[in-house]
């Protein structure tokens, strides 16, 4: 399978605005997000930002998926860390290996790194891939404010 991974350029502006529109209406996310916040989000990973990086993953000359990742450090555990963000993957397309491969791009793009990532518990595909990728629970109650 040719799966390509790269980063966002700007001329994925539309298409993965509408892959975000998609995956913050699904029952994988919590919040519904928003054109302000597509915008912003998108707007970063395009920019020379530090914090915040976006690839997108194209099969067969088609654009597939989306992920973001964000960037910090960890004092919990001593080291730079990634956090896997958004990973999105077009309807047709699950369960052919597109996860894995961004799993082994990242991985070899960030070597060294602490990979953290959240998901819902009804999002059981993803679930199964992270568990299946070595990612295990954490035991934390997440907290926000600011939203």
């Amino acid at each position: 399978m040719n799966i390509i991974i790269r980063e966002m350029k700007e001329s994925d502006r539309s298409t993965v605005t509408e892959m975000m529109r998609v995956f913050y209406a699904s029952d994988a996310v919590h919040t519904d997000g928003s054109a302000e916040i597509f915008k912003a989000d998108f707007d970063e990973c395009v920019s020379e930002s530090p914090f915040l990086s976006g690839f997108v993953l194209e099969y067969d000359g088609k654009t597939v998926g989306y992920a973001m990742t964000a960037h910090s450090f960890s004092t919990e555990f001593g080291k730079r860390c990634v956090w896997i963000e958004d990973l999105y993957i077009k309807d047709g397309y699950r369960g052919m290996g597109f996860g894995g491969a961004f799993f082994d791009y990242i991985e070899a793009h960030y070597p060294g790194m602490l990979f953290r990532l959240e998901a819902e518990e009804e999002n059981r595909g993803a679930v199964a891939l992270y568990r299946k990728r070595g990612y295990g629970t954490l035991p934390y109650l997440e907290m926000v404010k600011g939203m």
